[in-house]
C-alpha cells in the first residue's frame, strides 16, 4: 500500500501544476498566431504542447482521482486546447495534406480519450492505415508504440504485434543499466507509457521488462534527482506508478514539492527561470504536464481509479 504521505504530496504538487497550466492558457498563452496554417513552421512551440496539455487533463478525467475543482479545471483546459485545434479540423486538414505524418493521430488521441471526437479524421486515419506506404514508415521503436497505442485508444482497426514492438525497444533488450543516458531514459519512459496506456493496462508491459525496471528504476531516479532534472524525474515517477511501485518514487515527490514555486510552476531543471510568461510556458509547460500525469497514475494505481481497459 502506498504511503499516505506520498499520495498527499503527489496530489498537492499536481494540483498546483494544473492550476499554473490553466492560468497560462486562460491568459492567452500557448495559442496559435492568427496567421498559423497547417504547415506549422514550429510544431513544438504550440501544437505539440496543446496535445500534451490534453494528455494530462484527459488522463485526470479518465482516472477520476481528482477533486471537483481539479476536474473542472481539467475540462476547461481541454476545451481551450480543442478550440485552438478548431475542434479537430486542423488535425484533419494536416493529415489530409501530409498523409505520412503521424502527429495528427498522436495529438488527436489525447482528445479522443476524453470524448472529443472528429469522425471524418478517424475515417481518414482508417483508410490510410491500410496503405503499404504508411505501414513502412521508419519510426523509432517507442514512436511505433505511440502510434499503435493511439490507434488502439481511438478504436481503429489493424492492431500490431505488441510483443514484437516491445522487443524492438531499448527497454525490450533489458540492457546494461549503467549505459542509460538522458535521451534513452526518455525513450524508456515512453515505451512504458504506450505499452500500458499510461497505467490503464499494466499487464501490457512484459514481465522481464517490469522486473528490470523494478531493479533499476530507483537508481535512475536517484541519479536524475541528484542533478535536478525535474522533468525526467517526473517521467520516471509515471513509470513507477505504471509498474505498480509508486513508493519507489517517494523521494522524487519530495524533491518536486521542494522545487515547485508558490504559483505552481514545477521547473524543468535547475537552470535560471525567465520572467517572460510565454517563455515560462515554453520551458516548463511539459514539466507541468508530466507532474499531473505522474500524480494521476500514482493515485489511480493506489486508489483504484476509474480507468477501464478497452
Amino acid at each position: 500500500m502506498t504511503a499516505p504521505a506520498v499520495l498527499r504530496t503527489a496530489q498537492q504538487v499536481s494540483s498546483g501544476a494544473l492550476r499554473w497550466l490553466h492560468g497560462c492558457y486562460e491568459n492567452g498563452l500557448g495559442r496559435f498566431p492568427e496567421d498559423a496554417t497547417i504547415d506549422l513552421a514550429d510544431p513544438n512551440n504550440v501544437y505539440k504542447p496543446l496535445g500534451e496539455a490534453a494528455l494530462a487533463t484527459g488522463l485526470l478525467l479518465r482516472e477520476g482521482v481528482g477533486g471537483a475543482e481539479d476536474s473542472r479545471i481539467a475540462r476547461r483546459v481541454l476545451d481551450l486546447c480543442w478550440a485552438e485545434l478548431r475542434e479537430g479540423d486542423l488535425l484533419y486538414e494536416r493529415q489530409l495534406r501530409y498523409p505520412l505524418m503521424t502527429d495528427p493521430l498522436e495529438v488527436y488521441v489525447h482528445f479522443a480519450r476524453a470524448g472529443y471526437r472528429h469522425r471524418v479524421l478517424e475515417g481518414l486515419l482508417e483508410s490510410l492505415a491500410g496503405l503499404r506506404a504508411v505501414q513502412a514508415m521508419e519510426l523509432l521503436p517507442n514512436r511505433r508504440l505511440a502510434v499503435a497505442n493511439a490507434r488502439r485508444v481511438v478504436g481503429l482497426a489493424r492492431q500490431p504485434d505488441w510483443s514484437a514492438l516491445a522487443a524492438a525497444t531499448w527497454l525490450g533488450a533489458t540492457p546494461e543499466p549503467w549505459m542509460i543516458d538522458w535521451l534513452t531514459a526518455y525513450d524508456v519512459t515512453h515505451t512504458v507509457f504506450h505499452l500500458t496506456d499510461w497505467g490503464a493496462r499494466p499487464d501490457g508491459l512484459p514481465a522481464p521488462m517490469r522486473d528490470y525496471l523494478g531493479d533499476w528504476l530507483p537508481a535512475w531516479l536517484d541519479i536524475w534527482q541528484e542533478i535536478g532534472q525535474w522533468d525526467l524525474v517526473g517521467e520516471l515517477l509515471v513509470v513507477a506508478a505504471c509498474i505498480g511501485e509508486p513508493d519507489a518514487g517517494a523521494s522524487g515527490w519530495q524533491a518536486l514539492a521542494a522545487a515547485q514555486r508558490a504559483d505552481g510552476l514545477v521547473p524543468r531543471d535547475t537552470d535560471p527561470i525567465t520572467d517572460d510568461p510565454e517563455q515560462l510556458l515554453t520551458d516548463h509547460g511539459h514539466t507541468a504536464v508530466v507532474t499531473v500525469v505522474a500524480a494521476t497514475t500514482t493515485l489511480a494505481r493506489a486508489l483504484g481509479g476509474a480507468s477501464v481497459a478497452a
